[in-house]
C-alpha cells in the first residue's frame, strides 16, 4: 500500500515520465480549476519535501488536529485511511490538510496523468492524501478523463454469498471486498441479475412489497438505492458498453414474459425505453459485439419453447434483427424442462463470440460469416455447474474467465481460470482461489 511519501515520489517519478513521451494532451476545460507548473523539482527540494511530510506524520502535536479532521471528513472519506505506527505503539492517520500539495508543484495537467496512469486499486490511498484528490476521484472525472483517453481496466464482480459481494483485479491477482448491502431477507431469496456499467454495480431484486435497484457506486464505496426501470423485471439479458446498457426481456411482476427493452445511462442514471423486439423470452443472455447488442437464447413467451434464435439492436437505427438458429439448443436439453437450466453462458472477446457449453463441457466460437458454432476446447478441469448454475463464463479484458470451483471436503472452492483466445485450443491458466464458496450467485 502507498504511503503519503511513496505517492509522492511515485507521482514524481510518473511526471518524468509525462515530460518524456509527451502522450497525452488534455482540453483547456479540464485544466482550468488549478495554474498549471510543470517545473521540475530538484533532489533537494524533494528531501526537503519528504521531510515535512515525515515530520507532519509523525509529530504528536498534529495528533489532535488529525483527529477533529478525520471527524469533520468522516461522512467525505471514501476510502480506508492509511496509517503507520510511530515506534511509541500509537498510530497516525496519513491524512494531508487541504494544501494540494501534489498539484502544487505538479501542475494539475501532470497530476491527472499520473493518476490515469495509476491502477485503480490504488485510488484509496490517493483519496486519502488530500481533498483535491478525493474530490477529483469522487467527482467521476478521473474515469470519465481515462475513457476519453482509451484506459480501460477491467475487474470481474461477483456474488457467491446472498448480501455480500466481490471484485477481483486480474492484472495484480487481488481481491476486493465490497461494503455488504443492507437489505430485506426478501431479497436475498429472489431472482437477482447483476450488471457492471460505468462505474456502477447495479443488482437487481425485489424486496417485500416492490421491485428495486441496489447500486454500488466505484466513486464512493458505498451501496444506495438506484432509479427504477420503466417496466420492472427480472431474469432478463444485459450487457454494458462503457456508460450505457441495455435490458433485453425477462418477465414482469406478474410474470408475464417480455419482449420490451431498456437503455440505462449511468452518468446520468437514466432509463430510456427502446424498441421491442421480435420475441419475447425471458432467461436470456446478452452482450455488445462490433458496436451492436445481441439477445441470444432463453424461453419463448408459452413458458415452454427453448428458443434458438438471436436477435440483434442496431444502436444507430435503433431497430431490431432477428437472426435465426444463431444460438442452437443446448446438449441434453430436452431432458428437463428448459426453465431448469442456466441462461446462455456466452461472452465477446475482441468482437469474437464465445459459448460455454455445460451439458458437453465444451468451449464454442461462434462464426459470423456461417452462423454456425465450432468446438474450440474443453472446460478447465475445476469448472463445475448444476445445470449451468453456479458457473460463471465472463469476458475480461482480453481474456476469457471461468469462475467457480471443484467439490473438496464436501465445500465447493473459488478458483479463476483464464485464456486469452487465440488461433489454438484454450489452455486455461489458474489465475487466483479461495475459500469464500464457489457457487457464482451473480
Amino acid at each position: 500500500m502507498f504511503t503519503q511519501v511513496s505517492v509522492w515520489a511515485y507521482v514524481c517519478l510518473m511526471s518524468n515520465s509525462y515530460k518524456e513521451e509527451n502522450q497525452l494532451n488534455f482540453e483547456a476545460d479540464h485544466l482550468m480549476d488549478l495554474p498549471s507548473n510543470n517545473h521540475q523539482l530538484d533532489v533537494e527540494e524533494k528531501q526537503c519535501m519528504s521531510k515535512e511530510l515525515e515530520k507532519q506524520v509523525v509529530d504528536p502535536k498534529e495528533e489532535e488536529k488529525s483527529k477533529n479532521e478525520e471527524e469533520d471528513m468522516q461522512n467525505d472519506v471514501i476510502f480506508p485511511v492509511h496509517s503507520i505506527d510511530n515506534g511509541n505503539g500509537k498510530r497516525y492517520d496519513i491524512m494531508v490538510s487541504d494544501s494540494n500539495l501534489l498539484s502544487e508543484h505538479l501542475g494539475r495537467d501532470i497530476s491527472i496523468h499520473c493518476l490515469l496512469r495509476l491502477s485503480r486499486s490504488d485510488y484509496g490511498s490517493i483519496a486519502a492524501i488530500n481533498k483535491s484528490f478525493r474530490s477529483l476521484i469522487r467527482s467521476g472525472e478521473l474515469y470519465k478523463l481515462r475513457r476519453k483517453a482509451g484506459i480501460v481496466e477491467h475487474w470481474v464482480y461477483f456474488s457467491s454469498e446472498a448480501l455480500k459481494w466481490e471484485a477481483f483485479d486480474p492484472n495484480r491477482n487481488r481481491w476486493i471486498h465490497l461494503p455488504k448491502m443492507t437489505c430485506d431477507a426478501c431479497f436475498s431469496l429472489a431472482d437477482r441479475e447483476s450488471l457492471a456499467v460505468g462505474t456502477e454495480l447495479l443488482v437487481f431484486g425485489k424486496e417485500l412489497m416492490d421491485p428495486i435497484i441496489h447500486k454500488y457506486s466505484l466513486l464512493t464505496n458505498m451501496w444506495s438505492v438506484g432509479n427504477m426501470m420503466n417496466t420492472p423485471r427480472c431474469l432478463f439479458g444485459s450487457a454494458s458498453l462503457g456508460e450505457i446498457a441495455i435490458l433485453a426481456g425477462g418477465c414482469d411482476p406478474c410474470g408475464n414474459i417480455l419482449s420490451s427493452a431498456e437503455l440505462y445511462n449511468a452518468d446520468t442514471g437514466n432509463w430510456k425505453t427502446l424498441p421491442n423486439m421480435n420475441k419475447a423470452r425471458k432467461m436470456c443472455s446478452s452482450v455488445f459485439m462490433d458496436g451492436k447488442f445481441y439477445v441470444l437464447g432463453g424461453i419463448a413467451a408459452d413458458k415452454k419453447t427453448q428458443l434458438t434464435c438471436g436477435e440483434e439492436f442496431d444502436m444507430k437505427t435503433k431497430k431490431w434483427r432477428e437472426i435465426p438458429n444463431m444460438f442452437p439448443v443446448r446438449t441434453g436439453v430436452f431432458e428437463t424442462p428448459p426453465s431448469f437450466g442456466s441462461p446462455p453462458l456466452i461472452a465477446v472477446v475482441k468482437n469474437v463470440l464465445y459459448a460455454a457449453d455445460y451439458g458437453q463441457q465444451k468451449v464454442k466460437k461462434y462464426d459470423k460469416d456461417n452462423n454456425s458454432w465450432v468446438i474450440i476446447g474443453s472446460f478447465p478441469e475445476q469448472a463445475t455447474s448444476m445445470n449451468g448454475w453456479g458457473l460463471a463464463f465472463r469476458a475480461c479484458g482480453d481474456h476469457l474467465l471461468f469462475l467457480g470451483g471443484p467439490v473438496i471436503h464436501g465445500a465447493i472452492m473459488m478458483e479463476i481460470n483464464a485464456w486469452i483466445p487465440n488461433e489454438g485450443e484454450p489452455q486455461w491458466n489458474r489465475l487466483a482461489g479461495n475459500q469464500s464458496g464457489g457457487f457464482v450467485h451473480n
